[in-house]
Protein backbone atom coordinates (compact mmCIF):
# COMPACT_ATOMS: atom_id res chain seq x y z
CA UNK A 1 0.00 0.00 0.00
CA UNK A 2 1.27 3.43 -0.90
CA UNK A 3 2.34 5.89 1.77
CA UNK A 4 1.51 8.85 -0.49
CA UNK A 5 -1.32 11.11 0.69
CA UNK A 6 -1.09 14.35 -1.30
CA UNK A 7 1.00 15.93 -4.07
CA UNK A 8 1.26 19.71 -4.36
CA UNK A 9 3.06 21.45 -7.27
CA UNK A 10 4.88 24.64 -6.19
CA UNK A 11 5.71 27.36 -8.70
CA UNK A 12 9.02 28.78 -7.47
CA UNK A 13 9.90 30.96 -10.50
CA UNK A 14 9.61 31.25 -14.28
CA UNK A 15 12.35 31.56 -16.87
CA UNK A 16 12.21 32.80 -20.47
CA UNK A 17 14.70 31.18 -22.81
CA UNK A 18 15.23 29.75 -26.26
CA UNK A 19 13.21 26.58 -26.77
CA UNK A 20 16.26 24.76 -28.12
CA UNK A 21 17.49 24.51 -24.52
CA UNK A 22 14.58 22.12 -23.92
CA UNK A 23 14.32 20.43 -27.33
CA UNK A 24 17.60 19.37 -28.88
CA UNK A 25 18.29 20.72 -32.36
CA UNK A 26 14.86 22.30 -32.73
CA UNK A 27 13.09 25.44 -31.59
CA UNK A 28 15.98 27.84 -32.25
CA UNK A 29 14.77 31.43 -32.05
CA UNK A 30 11.51 30.53 -30.30
CA UNK A 31 11.32 31.99 -26.79
CA UNK A 32 9.30 30.01 -24.26
CA UNK A 33 8.33 30.72 -20.68
CA UNK A 34 9.16 27.78 -18.47
CA UNK A 35 7.90 27.20 -14.93
CA UNK A 36 10.51 26.28 -12.34
CA UNK A 37 8.79 23.81 -10.07
CA UNK A 38 9.14 21.96 -6.84
CA UNK A 39 6.73 19.35 -5.52
CA UNK A 40 5.60 18.79 -1.94
CA UNK A 41 4.73 15.14 -1.36
CA UNK A 42 2.91 14.33 1.87
CA UNK A 43 3.16 10.71 2.98
CA UNK A 44 2.32 8.73 6.08
CA UNK A 45 6.11 8.56 6.62
CA UNK A 46 6.72 12.32 6.43
CA UNK A 47 7.05 15.10 3.86
CA UNK A 48 9.25 14.88 0.77
CA UNK A 49 10.24 17.90 -1.31
CA UNK A 50 11.14 17.10 -4.92
CA UNK A 51 13.57 19.82 -6.03
CA UNK A 52 13.91 23.25 -4.42
CA UNK A 53 14.13 25.84 -7.21
CA UNK A 54 16.65 28.68 -7.33
CA UNK A 55 18.63 30.59 -4.75
CA UNK A 56 16.62 33.80 -4.41
CA UNK A 57 19.64 35.83 -3.28
CA UNK A 58 21.45 35.18 -6.56
CA UNK A 59 18.51 36.70 -8.41
CA UNK A 60 17.50 39.53 -6.07
CA UNK A 61 20.92 40.89 -5.01
CA UNK A 62 22.39 42.97 -7.87
CA UNK A 63 26.02 41.91 -7.32
CA UNK A 64 25.15 38.24 -7.14
CA UNK A 65 22.78 38.52 -10.10
CA UNK A 66 25.57 40.05 -12.16
CA UNK A 67 28.00 37.36 -11.06
CA UNK A 68 25.78 34.39 -11.79
CA UNK A 69 23.40 35.44 -14.54
CA UNK A 70 24.52 38.60 -16.29
CA UNK A 71 27.42 37.14 -18.22
CA UNK A 72 28.12 35.47 -21.55
CA UNK A 73 27.16 32.04 -20.19
CA UNK A 74 23.56 33.11 -19.59
CA UNK A 75 22.25 34.74 -22.74
CA UNK A 76 18.71 34.75 -21.36
CA UNK A 77 19.51 36.15 -17.93
CA UNK A 78 18.09 35.27 -14.55
CA UNK A 79 14.75 33.60 -13.89
CA UNK A 80 11.87 35.74 -12.68
CA UNK A 81 11.55 34.89 -8.99
CA UNK A 82 9.69 36.92 -6.39
CA UNK A 83 10.11 36.80 -2.62
CA UNK A 84 6.67 35.14 -2.08
CA UNK A 85 7.78 32.27 -4.34
CA UNK A 86 10.50 31.17 -1.94
CA UNK A 87 9.91 27.79 -0.33
CA UNK A 88 9.39 29.08 3.24
CA UNK A 89 6.51 31.24 2.01
CA UNK A 90 4.87 28.32 0.22
CA UNK A 91 5.22 26.17 3.32
CA UNK A 92 3.83 28.91 5.56
CA UNK A 93 0.54 28.77 3.65
CA UNK A 94 0.11 25.30 5.12
CA UNK A 95 1.28 26.33 8.58
CA UNK A 96 4.63 24.62 7.98
CA UNK A 97 8.28 25.63 8.17
CA UNK A 98 11.33 24.10 6.43
CA UNK A 99 11.88 22.07 9.60
CA UNK A 100 8.69 20.18 8.73
CA UNK A 101 10.28 18.76 5.57
CA UNK A 102 11.77 15.33 6.21
CA UNK A 103 13.54 14.67 2.90
CA UNK A 104 14.67 16.82 -0.02
CA UNK A 105 15.00 14.69 -3.14
CA UNK A 106 16.98 16.40 -5.90
CA UNK A 107 16.43 15.32 -9.48
CA UNK A 108 19.80 16.93 -10.23
CA UNK A 109 22.01 19.80 -9.11
CA UNK A 110 21.43 22.47 -11.75
CA UNK A 111 20.82 25.97 -10.35
CA UNK A 112 17.05 25.89 -10.91
CA UNK A 113 16.64 22.61 -9.04
CA UNK A 114 19.17 22.79 -6.20
CA UNK A 115 19.66 26.51 -5.53
CA UNK A 116 16.89 26.66 -2.94
CA UNK A 117 18.72 24.28 -0.60
CA UNK A 118 19.70 27.36 1.40
CA UNK A 119 16.02 27.78 2.33
CA UNK A 120 15.67 24.26 3.74
CA UNK A 121 18.91 23.93 5.70
CA UNK A 122 19.08 20.95 8.01
CA UNK A 123 16.81 18.69 5.96
CA UNK A 124 18.15 15.35 4.72
CA UNK A 125 19.13 15.76 1.05
CA UNK A 126 19.12 12.86 -1.42
CA UNK A 127 21.32 13.04 -4.51
CA UNK A 128 23.03 10.52 -6.77
CA UNK A 129 26.77 9.95 -6.45
CA UNK A 130 27.21 10.31 -10.22
CA UNK A 131 25.37 13.63 -10.11
CA UNK A 132 27.44 15.01 -7.25
CA UNK A 133 30.68 13.93 -8.93
CA UNK A 134 29.72 15.57 -12.22
CA UNK A 135 28.57 18.76 -10.50
CA UNK A 136 31.80 19.06 -8.56
CA UNK A 137 33.83 18.67 -11.78
CA UNK A 138 32.76 22.19 -12.79
CA UNK A 139 32.37 21.49 -16.51
CA UNK A 140 28.67 22.44 -16.76
CA UNK A 141 27.75 26.14 -16.43
CA UNK A 142 24.30 25.26 -15.07
CA UNK A 143 25.90 24.01 -11.85
CA UNK A 144 26.55 26.76 -9.31
CA UNK A 145 28.95 25.17 -6.78
CA UNK A 146 27.83 27.47 -3.98
CA UNK A 147 24.32 26.01 -4.27
CA UNK A 148 25.45 22.63 -2.98
CA UNK A 149 28.70 23.30 -1.11
CA UNK A 150 27.01 23.99 2.23
CA UNK A 151 27.06 21.68 5.20
CA UNK A 152 23.92 19.80 4.24
CA UNK A 153 23.03 16.35 5.62
CA UNK A 154 23.64 14.55 2.34
CA UNK A 155 22.34 11.09 1.61
CA UNK A 156 24.41 10.17 -1.44
CA UNK A 157 22.76 7.34 -3.36
CA UNK A 158 23.63 5.06 -6.25
CA UNK A 159 20.86 3.78 -8.49
CA UNK A 160 17.16 3.28 -7.92
CA UNK A 161 15.57 2.88 -4.51
CA UNK A 162 12.35 3.35 -2.54
CA UNK A 163 12.12 6.47 -0.38
CA UNK A 164 8.91 5.25 1.28
CA UNK A 165 6.27 2.77 0.11
CA UNK A 166 4.87 4.11 -3.15
CA UNK A 167 7.70 6.58 -3.80
CA UNK A 168 10.55 5.28 -5.92
CA UNK A 169 13.60 7.01 -7.34
CA UNK A 170 13.95 6.22 -11.05
CA UNK A 171 17.30 6.55 -12.81
CA UNK A 172 17.01 8.78 -15.90
CA UNK A 173 20.50 10.03 -16.83
CA UNK A 174 21.25 12.00 -19.95
CA UNK A 175 20.35 15.60 -19.20
CA UNK A 176 22.88 15.23 -16.39
CA UNK A 177 25.08 12.34 -15.27
CA UNK A 178 22.96 11.30 -12.32
CA UNK A 179 19.53 12.67 -13.13
CA UNK A 180 16.64 11.01 -11.30
CA UNK A 181 12.88 11.03 -11.81
CA UNK A 182 10.34 10.10 -9.14
CA UNK A 183 7.57 7.50 -9.26
CA UNK A 184 4.51 8.17 -7.08
CA UNK A 185 1.79 5.63 -6.38
CA UNK A 186 -1.15 7.93 -5.71
CA UNK A 187 -3.87 7.04 -3.19
CA UNK A 188 -6.77 7.65 -5.59
CA UNK A 189 -5.69 8.49 -9.14
CA UNK A 190 -3.23 6.78 -11.48
CA UNK A 191 0.48 6.70 -10.65
CA UNK A 192 2.46 9.83 -11.48
CA UNK A 193 5.99 9.97 -12.86
CA UNK A 194 7.66 13.29 -12.10
CA UNK A 195 10.04 13.34 -15.04
CA UNK A 196 12.26 16.18 -13.86
CA UNK A 197 14.45 17.47 -16.67
CA UNK A 198 14.49 14.09 -18.36
CA UNK A 199 11.53 15.68 -20.17
CA UNK A 200 11.11 19.45 -20.00
CA UNK A 201 8.10 19.52 -22.30
CA UNK A 202 5.28 17.22 -23.35
CA UNK A 203 6.95 17.36 -26.76
CA UNK A 204 10.05 15.66 -25.35
CA UNK A 205 7.89 12.73 -24.30
CA UNK A 206 5.48 12.43 -27.20
CA UNK A 207 8.06 12.94 -29.94
CA UNK A 208 11.02 11.44 -28.08
CA UNK A 209 13.23 14.50 -28.26
CA UNK A 210 16.27 14.77 -26.02
CA UNK A 211 16.75 17.87 -23.86
CA UNK A 212 18.84 20.58 -25.46
CA UNK A 213 21.53 20.25 -22.82
CA UNK A 214 22.91 16.74 -22.33
CA UNK A 215 25.75 15.54 -20.13
CA UNK A 216 28.84 14.96 -22.28
CA UNK A 217 26.54 15.38 -25.32
CA UNK A 218 24.95 12.01 -24.47
CA UNK A 219 21.66 12.62 -26.24
CA UNK A 220 21.45 8.85 -26.77
CA UNK A 221 21.38 8.36 -22.99
CA UNK A 222 18.72 11.04 -22.63
CA UNK A 223 16.57 9.34 -25.26
CA UNK A 224 16.95 6.01 -23.50
CA UNK A 225 15.64 7.65 -20.33
CA UNK A 226 12.64 9.16 -22.11
CA UNK A 227 11.79 5.77 -23.60
CA UNK A 228 12.19 4.17 -20.19
CA UNK A 229 9.73 6.63 -18.66
CA UNK A 230 7.27 6.01 -21.49
CA UNK A 231 7.58 2.26 -21.05
CA UNK A 232 6.92 2.54 -17.32
CA UNK A 233 3.94 4.76 -18.08
CA UNK A 234 2.46 2.22 -20.45
CA UNK A 235 3.08 -0.77 -18.22
CA UNK A 236 1.69 0.84 -15.08
CA UNK A 237 -0.88 3.19 -16.66
CA UNK A 238 0.95 6.13 -15.12
CA UNK A 239 0.79 9.80 -16.03
CA UNK A 240 4.09 11.41 -17.05
CA UNK A 241 4.53 14.99 -15.85
CA UNK A 242 7.03 17.13 -17.81
CA UNK A 243 8.97 19.61 -15.75
CA UNK A 244 9.19 22.95 -17.57
CA UNK A 245 6.03 22.96 -19.69
CA UNK A 246 3.88 26.02 -18.93
CA UNK A 247 0.86 24.64 -20.78
CA UNK A 248 1.01 21.40 -18.84
CA UNK A 249 1.57 23.24 -15.57
CA UNK A 250 -1.58 25.26 -16.20
CA UNK A 251 -3.59 22.01 -16.16
CA UNK A 252 -2.46 21.21 -12.61
CA UNK A 253 -4.16 22.17 -9.38
CA UNK A 254 -2.92 25.46 -7.97
CA UNK A 255 -1.04 25.45 -4.70
CA UNK A 256 -2.07 24.93 -1.93
CA UNK A 257 -4.58 22.62 -3.63
CA UNK A 258 -3.37 19.10 -4.17
CA UNK A 259 -3.55 15.94 -6.26
CA UNK A 260 -4.27 12.60 -4.63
Amino acid sequence: MTAVLKLRPLLTATHRYDKSLSTRDRGHGQIIQAPILAYLIETTNGRILFDVGCDYAKIAAPKLRAQYYENENFAFGAPDMQEPQRLPHHLAQLGLTPADIDVVFLSHLHFDHAGGLCDVCGTEVHVQQDELTAAQAGTDIAYFPSDFSGDYPWQVKQGEYDLVPGVRAISTPGHTAGHMSLWLEMPKGPPILLCGDAADLTENIEQEIAPGLCWNERSDLALESIRKLKRLGREEHADLWPNHDIDFFNTLKRYPNFHE
